[in-house]
């Protein structure tokens, strides 16, 4: 039976959980995640974690931050006074706000912290600085 390389097309399910077992995402109840080995198409140490591994496998894995989405990075962190934010924006921490950029492009941050006078904007990954545990069963490899 082949084992799981780079360049394979597989496909996996998958329950990926915080280091208190909280659950942070799933395949379960969806179709398979389909990806190919090496393509930069998951995060680098689930992509390393399916390597070696048969068809009808299971595994448990932890994937440090700097295998998963990063560490946060401090220069993606922003502190806006209150007042030089359109007054109608619900301001709550944990909620995500759309960016507008010069160039007009947009990304989404998030509202990391709140004070009386200033709003603190994160622009990380919601899961940079995290370590993660996946579960994953290898379905095939195409």
């Amino acid at each position: 039976m082949s084992v799981a390389k780079n360049g394979d097309l597989v496909k996996v399910r998958y329950v990926g959980k915080f280091e208190d077992g909280v659950v942070f995402d799933t395949s379960e109840g969806q179709e398979a995640l389909e990806f190919t080995i090496g393509q930069q198409e998951v995060i680098p140490g689930f992509d390393l974690a399916v390597v070696g591994m048969k068809a009808g496998e299971s595994k448990t894995v932890n994937v440090p931050a700097d295998q998963a989405y990063g560490p946060v990075q401090e220069e993606l962190l922003a502190e806006l006074e209150r007042k030089d934010l359109p007054a109608d924006i619900e301001l709550v921490v944990g909620n995500h706000l759309e960016v507008s950029q010069d160039d007009g492009s947009t990304f989404t941050v998030n509202i990391a912290d709140l004070t009386d006078e200033t709003v603190t904007l994160d622009a990380n990954h919601p899961l940079a600085g995290k370590d993660l545990t996946f579960e994953i069963d290898l379905v095939e490899i195409a």
